[in-house]
């Protein structure tokens, strides 16, 4: 139970809301699946800090960053393309950015856990 715990334990940038969802993700699989899916995931998530750096550039004039970071390309390049909707955009994602990463990370578990499943 220990080794299993230690695995959570490896991203120190984790959240309490993150740890727990991540576990409840993992019940059903075995430790080797569990490690594979926080390798995966671990290599792929996205720390709220990089989001909140790239949210501010923006406002230096380079809107939408964010956006492409999270694989959300369309509003990206309407972010890149528009100066973040006028600056309007960037302001509310500037709120936002902690439930932008906490969509795409989620997002992301899902994928990983199919990922560990298919690696037995």
């Amino acid at each position: 139970m220990d080794a299993y715990n230690n695995t959570y334990a490896a991203n120190d940038s984790m959240t309490m809301e993150e740890y727990s969802f991540l576990h409840h993700a993992t019940a059903g699989l075995s430790h080797n699946q569990v490690q594979t899916f926080m390798l995966v995931y671990n290599s792929r998530r996205k720390n709220p800090g990089d989001i909140l750096l790239a949210t501010l550039l923006g406002f230096l004039g380079v809107a939408g960053i964010q956006r492409f970071m999270t694989g959300q390309f369309v509003l990206g390049f309407l972010y890149l393309v528009t100066g973040g909707f006028f600056g309007i955009g960037t302001i509310v994602d500037l709120f936002r950015y902690k439930s932008i990463v906490n969509d795409y990370n989620r997002h992301l578990a899902y994928e990983c856990y199919h990922i560990a499943r298919a690696n037995n």
